[in-house]
């Protein structure tokens, strides 16, 4: 297993002794200790490392303990950062509550009881302790996911190639048949590993990996071939289609095609038998909204789940392609792109999906064809 990292500790104090003795008291190994004597100090600390604990003196200068949390509660990256602090004034109700508001999990109080301060600290050291392990291990498995799906792509490719060569050299049914299951199979195996390597795109690249280029595209196009796509495969569904609008946009069209596949191929499979599914792009002044319609109902107490991965996986999973990634790898492209996606399902109008996209993604028109990482990273 990889080397984990030091656990940081930030001490804040304008007395020179007092974060000495601090120092003393909470030195051990796989702990840094960051000590700062100030909260602009404290603040270019945490800019740079990631904290896990921080104890904050009260009483400082310019800028005292209350005002130093405050903003570390307001940065996205500090607002979940577990607060002490560290006080020599009188044990004060008010105080106290004015502390536990911006955002302290407890107060410690001078003169410091060494033992207290070391159990304290102990047991948040031990929490961050757990979650890094924690999340090293889900990394880990995920990129071995990730590994394993790339390395199994190439000998599945050979033998679809392989079985489709046979296909047009053999001329008994049944062992036409059987080619043809094989090959199947074979597919099928190979949508569950893409699926999985999405999956591993998006949680290791924040939903980078899902758009690999960014160009013009008209969304009312990408959705129709999607659509021609799907009309092929489920020739008996009633699909119908209707737009309206300037519908162009920037963005990945192989990805949006994927996104839009994946939600209408979900209403198509999931709607009530006999009844249409209905596709409508709307282009607005800011966005483009996509919505899909059918006639089944998603049960209220999965709605809140309907986007997690391997939470829609039908029941008849031995025969399905997927592995209830679809809408969650949806959900990602939308969010890759700028977008999102939002569900409402009843028994009287059954189930409508609402994808809206901004109008120019990403830094808007002087971006279109740049790399999508380059453009994020502008």
């Amino acid at each position: 297993m990889m080397k984990l990292e030091p656990i940081k500790i930030l001490l804040v104090d304008d007395m020179p002794e007092n974060l000495v003795a601090l120092e003393a008291l909470l030195r051990r190994d796989r702990v840094q200790l960051l000590a700062a004597r100030s909260g602009a100090e404290a603040l270019e600390r945490v800019l740079v490392h990631d904290v896990a604990l921080a104890l904050l003196d009260v009483q400082m200068p310019e800028m005292d303990g209350f005002e130093l949390a405050e903003l570390m509660r307001g940065a996205e990256r500090t607002k979940h950062v577990p607060i002490i602090f560290v006080t020599a004034g009188a044990r004060d109700r008010e105080r106290m509550f004015k502390g536990y508001d911006t955002g302290a999990v407890d107060f410690l109080f001078k003169p410091i009881e060494p033992h207290v301060l070391k159990s304290k600290v102990g047991v948040f050291l031990e929490l961050a302790d757990q979650r890094r392990q924690a999340m090293q291990a889900l990394r880990l498995n995920e990129m071995f996911m990730g590994i394993l799906g790339h390395d199994l792509r190439n000998p599945l490719g050979a033998m679809i190639a392989g079985a489709e060569l046979l296909a047009g050299q053999l001329f008994d049914e049944r062992h036409l048949r059987t080619l043809h299951q094989m090959t199947a199979a074979a597919q099928r195996m190979t949508a569950m590993i893409e699926q999985l390597l999405d999956l591993t795109r998006a949680r290791l690249g924040g939903g980078l990996g899902l758009v690999r280029v960014r160009t013009r595209l008209d969304v009312r196009e990408i959705v129709q071939r999607a659509l021609d796509e799907l009309r092929a495969s489920h020739p008996a569904r009633d699909i119908a289609f209707e737009s309206a609008g300037d519908c162009a946009t920037s963005g990945d069209p192989e990805r949006l095609v994927q996104l839009f596949s994946n939600l209408v191929g979900n209403a198509v499979v999931h709607g009530a038998p006999g009844t249409r599914v209905l596709v409508s792009v709307v282009g607005r002044l800011r966005d483009i909204v996509v919505g899909v319609r059918n006639q089944g109902i998603i049960p209220p107490e999965r709605l809140p789940t309907l986007f997690e991965p391997f939470q829609g996986r039908p029941r008849d999973a031995a025969r399905s392609a997927g592995l209830g990634l679809g809408l969650f790898i949806a959900q990602q492209i939308a969010a890759a792109h700028g977008g999102d996606i939002a569900v409402e399902s009843t028994a009287a109008d059954g189930t409508a999906a609402t994808v809206r996209l901004p109008r120019h993604a990403a830094g808007g028109a002087a971006d279109l064809g740049r790399p999508a990482r380059d453009a994020i990273q502008r």
